[in-house]
């Protein structure tokens, strides 16, 4: 079992930043690798940036690309996106969550196996 606690939402002018946290809540994490997903209301969850644990590698969705950050302290167990020069369109509520599964797309939350309960990003026009 794998708990996650996300922290760091709030509101925020376009083009401000953001740094949202994701820890396991002190356990050490084993698995392949945890991403970030975002909700806007009446919208689907839609996939924002992975980091494989071991190795760091990254993988964007083209609308983080450049802006977005994902990385991870090994030593902490958290993962961290830092959101920079944020849209209104990035409002929704982030979601932080963990695979196990090395095989199979990033951009599917099906293919994650635990997840947060979610932080609340405001960008404002």
């Amino acid at each position: 079992q794998v708990q996650l606690v996300e922290s760091g939402g709030g509101l925020v002018q376009a083009w401000g930043s953001l740094r949202l946290s994701c820890s396991t809540s002190g356990r050490t994490f084993s698995g392949h690798a945890m991403g970030w997903f975002r909700q806007a209301p009446g919208k689907e969850r839609e996939f924002v940036a992975a980091v494989t644990w071991t190795n760091g590698n990254t993988i964007y969705t083209d609308s983080a690309k450049g802006r977005f950050t994902i990385s991870r302290d090994k030593a902490k167990n958290t993962v961290y996106l830092q959101m920079n020069s944020l849209k209104p369109e990035d409002t929704a509520i982030y979601y932080c969550a963990a695979r196990f599964a090395i095989s199979g797309s990033y951009y599917y939350a099906a293919q994650y196996d635990y997840w947060g309960q979610g932080t609340q990003v405001t960008v404002s026009s």
